[in-house]
């Protein structure tokens, strides 16, 4: 009887192990990714101004586009449609050499005049001329950041066909698409920058955060987005998850300036009354940071210098001052449950300094509780976003000078139409069969690279 070799059919197995786990972490092909967003836009046309902006329309926007170039996770610039850049002497002239070979979806080459031509359309202020293989951009005055405004997503290079579809460069093209509704993409197999891993990309659109967290549970979805309040349960639960750092400023924005040194005393209560401490360890379940600044502090470097404690005493004192107290309506959004809480919060907070606010789902009122994706990694971008909203016409400021974005900074809250609360991060779910994804600084999610492995 010929004796069994125990030695071989170990190393055998560890052999086979070693083998499966090396195909599971390699890239694969194929395969439909399907993904769920609250976002529900009714344009792809990444220049179209009357899209609100939001971190899920940033990242499809750079599934379908390119921009001349990209940011990398260090913040420095790489090239992209753009393979050299130049800038004159005073700051003003700006030369982008395009990459030659490259084409539309719809199979017409990238020119300098069609580069030049998109970034007309996201930008009617600037002067953008085609020089033969270059894009040329003249400012009126020196523009330090603007290799940083030309990565945003909204000056990604798109071409319109006779019936206004959009075209663009990028990893994937429109298969389906129904306006605020749904969207279907597809690996474009001629891409510049190689073919994609995913076969495609299946989008649902408008669903909250609840359809969402529903919809991986049950396997109709492998990505998704998390409400900050949830990335604490998710985690216990053994979801795969990754979060930015904190991009989106949570703040209560007045509809219109102060009328009255009165008015402004009360709106310096207001700030004051809020505990922001108490109110992001119970109801956002410790997500994001207390924030009285504009820019988080990651972003600026000083953002510690604002005190985010709530000062009781002294919000009584000013609001003693005044005489007539009005009562203020709080508006929030409808569809939100914790926007309701957090407004009906802050209104027991200011009741607590004497004040009067009234939380309301109605579209009008006097200030109202805001998220806003914070527009860039740079802070002079950023800043200069926030600003735009708040009735401010502040121009940037370089990302270098940080004494000056300090100024600029307080200049904006000096006005109170504007008081800051939290900087939240934006949070994502996967299943466990996708790979090779990832936040940005920009608060999107990479997902050109991403592919599907097996499920467990």
């Amino acid at each position: 009887m010929k004796l069994f070799d125990w030695r071989w059919l170990v190393t055998s197995s560890l052999m086979v192990g070693a083998l499966l786990a090396n195909a599971e972490t390699r890239p694969q092909y194929g395969g439909t990714l399907h993904i769920a967003m609250r976002a529900a836009p009714t344009s792809l046309d990444p220049a179209d101004g009357s899209q609100p902006d939001s971190f899920a329309r940033r990242s499809l926007t750079m599934l379908m586009f390119d921009t001349l170039v990209t940011r990398d996770e260090s913040g420095r610039v790489q090239p992209s449609l753009a393979v050299s850049w130049q800038v004159s002497p005073n700051g003003q002239r700006w030369q982008f050499r395009l990459r030659r070979g490259v084409k539309f979806h719809d199979g017409t080459p990238l020119t300098a005049e069609s580069a030049a031509a998109s970034l007309r359309a996201a930008n009617p202020s600037w002067n953008v001329v085609a020089d033969a293989d270059s894009v040329v951009i003249e400012r009126d005055g020196a523009d330090p950041e603007l290799l940083a405004e030309i990565a945003m997503p909204r000056n990604a290079i798109a071409k319109k066909s006779p019936d206004g579809k959009p075209s663009g460069t990028g990893p994937f093209h429109i298969a389906d698409w129904q306006p605020g509704k749904k969207l279907i993409l597809a690996a474009e197999e001629t891409c510049w920058h190689g073919r994609p891993f995913l076969d495609g990309i299946e989008i649902e659109m408008g669903k909250n955060f609840r359809d969402q967290t529903i919809a991986i549970e049950l396997g109709k979805a492998d990505f998704v987005e998390v409400a900050p309040e949830q990335v604490h349960r998710a985690s216990l639960e053994g979801r795969h998850l990754a979060s930015s750092a904190p991009v989106e400023l949570v703040a209560l924005l007045f509809t219109r300036e102060a009328a009255s040194p009165d008015e402004k005393l009360l709106r310096e209560a207001l700030a004051l009354s809020v505990e922001r401490g108490s109110i992001r360890s119970v109801l956002l379940q410790g997500a994001g940071q207390p924030a009285a600044s504009i820019l988080p502090n990651w972003m600026s470097g000083y953002g510690f210098v604002f005190s985010t404690e709530a000062d009781l005493p002294r919000a009584r004192r000013a609001r003693e001052q005044v005489h007539t107290i009005p009562t203020w309506t709080v508006g929030y959004e409808g569809n939100d449950s914790v926007a309701r809480l957090l407004a009906e919060r802050i209104a027991l907070n200011a009741k607590d300094a004497g004040l009067s606010l009234q939380p309301t789902s109605s579209g009008t009122a006097d200030l109202r509780l805001v998220r806003i994706p914070l527009a860039s990694a740079d802070p002079g971008i950023a800043l200069a976003g926030v600003a735009a909203l708040a009735g401010e016409s502040e121009a940037k400021t370089s990302a270098g000078a940080v004494e000056d974005l300090y100024a600029a900074e307080q200049t904006i809250l000096t006005t109170q139409r504007l008081i800051p609360l939290f900087h939240l991060p934006v949070s994502y779910a996967a299943a466990a069969s996708l790979k090779n994804w990832a936040p940005r600084q920009d608060g999107s999610c990479s997902l050109s690279d991403a592919w599907l492995g097996s499920k467990p």
